[in-house]
């Protein structure tokens, strides 16, 4: 996914994210494409966050990790997220996990998420808003063999 734009959320690795032997607990790599997700809604499309305190619900329906290598505490990490996939109800996000100071890819996750609206138990799919389309748009894999 070289050459394409992203969204970075950049995050140091603390000893609580580790266990006794100093490997990141998976979780972790879960919860950082999390907060890069967070983190783009309030840079780039601000008027999600007022419809999620309305109606609309982005669940996620699927996300996954693959490790290629090892993280240590203060190791500083770059969490680089691209649209794949965006449908009329459903999108689909990559992210890319860099050491930062050697600029090494660590590991790569997925996210499907669906977009749906109504209170909880009642609730049906929805449309994309327009204005979160818009603003992945730029930050979409480019060419036929995406992701």
């Amino acid at each position: 996914m070289t050459g394409d734009r992203y969204y970075e959320y950049r995050h140091t690795v603390g000893f609580e994210e580790t266990n006794l032997v100093g490997n990141v607990y998976y979780v972790n790599y879960l919860r950082w494409q999390g907060r890069c997700r967070e983190l783009f809604l309030h840079d780039h499309a601000p008027e999600v966050l007022a419809e999620l305190r309305a109606d609309l619900r982005l669940f996620t329906l699927r996300v996954d990790c693959e490790f290629l290598a090892e993280l240590a505490p203060f190791d500083r990490i770059a969490v680089r997220m691209r649209l794949v996939e965006l449908a009329q109800t459903q999108l689909e996000l990559a992210f890319d996990y860099l050491r930062v100071n050697d600029d090494l890819l660590v590991a790569r996750g997925r996210q499907r998420i669906a977009c749906m609206r109504g209170s909880a138990g009642r609730t049906a799919p929805a449309r994309i808003p327009t204005h979160l389309a818009r603003a992945l748009d730029p930050f979409r894999v480019a060419g036929p063999g995406r992701g």
